[in-house]
């Protein structure tokens, strides 16, 4: 009877943990931010039907890069705890810390286990509060560690670069409008440093809304409302310069287009269609 083969372990769980990356790099990129009035969620995704964001609860919402079918089996499993103990307990009793410890236990069991193939997974929960310090974000590679994450966050294909890329331009405050813009433009660096155009109709995006009257927070913005976002914040952050031939009487019209600019891109992050 011959030796079976022997593998130590730790190049049995480097292994598994080389082909989940792998799988996980093979998808596109999402990022979640963090700005004045909550969280939002952006990704390239062509498909309007299979949504890499979701809602898990009243606060709570749910990211994913990898392979669909896995990550989607996660989310169902993650709406069927969070009713089941918000009915048996309270609301307030579900929390995305909770959340992440139950993703974390199931990835980390799947991960160590020999008789099957890990999940090619990488998930985001996230969680708004009253308040911008009361806001949550935790990121679950595949291995099932939790990772406790503030300002933004990148997984997916090119999530290193974007990282990096979103670590030096993020800052606290930053209105609806300047989030999508910062993510937009982190999401079309490519991998050799150029960069590409994102049609809106290419992108999903969601937001976690501390601001809305409703218990849960979760909304899509799409179609017009996106548009309007991409619009104003592209509008604002081209300078316009004041005719040469304008004569001194003439100055005192810059202010009244200086105040309808700004009105517009107010009008812009407090409307819009909601899902």
């Amino acid at each position: 009877m011959s030796t079976p083969f022997y593998v130590s372990p730790q190049q049995a769980m480097a292994d598994r943990a080389e082909y989940a990356r792998k799988g996980i790099a093979r998808g596109r990129s999402l990022v979640v931010l963090q700005y004045a009035d909550g969280i939002v969620f952006v990704g390239e995704n062509p498909s309007r039907a299979l949504h890499k964001f979701s809602e898990i609860y009243d606060r709570i919402g749910f990211a994913a890069a990898g392979k669909y079918n896995e990550y989607e089996n996660l989310r169902i499993g993650g709406v069927r705890y969070a009713d089941l103990r918000g009915y048996t307990y309270d609301r307030d009793d579900v929390t995305a810390r909770g959340l992440a410890n139950v993703y974390a236990q199931t990835l980390g069991t799947i991960f160590s286990s020999a008789a099957e193939k890990p999940y090619e997974v990488e998930l985001v929960v996230a969680e708004v509060g009253t308040e911008p310090e009361g806001d949550q974000i935790y990121r679950l590679p595949h291995d099932g560690s939790i990772v406790d994450e503030h300002g933004s966050v990148a997984v997916g294909g090119n999530a290193e670069q974007i990282s990096t890329f979103l670590d030096q331009r993020h800052r606290d405050g930053m209105s609806l409008a300047e989030a999508l813009k910062l993510a937009v433009q982190a999401l079309s660096r490519e991998a050799n440093g150029n960069e590409r155009e994102i049609p809106a109709d290419r992108l999903e995006v969601a937001v976690l809304d501390r601001t809305r009257p409703q218990q849960r927070k979760f909304k899509r913005i799409v179609g017009r409302q996106l548009a309007r976002l991409l619009e104003a914040e592209a509008a604002a952050s081209t300078p316009t310069d004041a005719p040469s031939d304008a004569e001194d009487g003439e100055s005192s019209e810059t202010p009244t287009a200086t105040t309808d600019r700004k009105g517009t891109t107010d009008t812009t992050d407090s409307g819009g269609d909601v899902e």
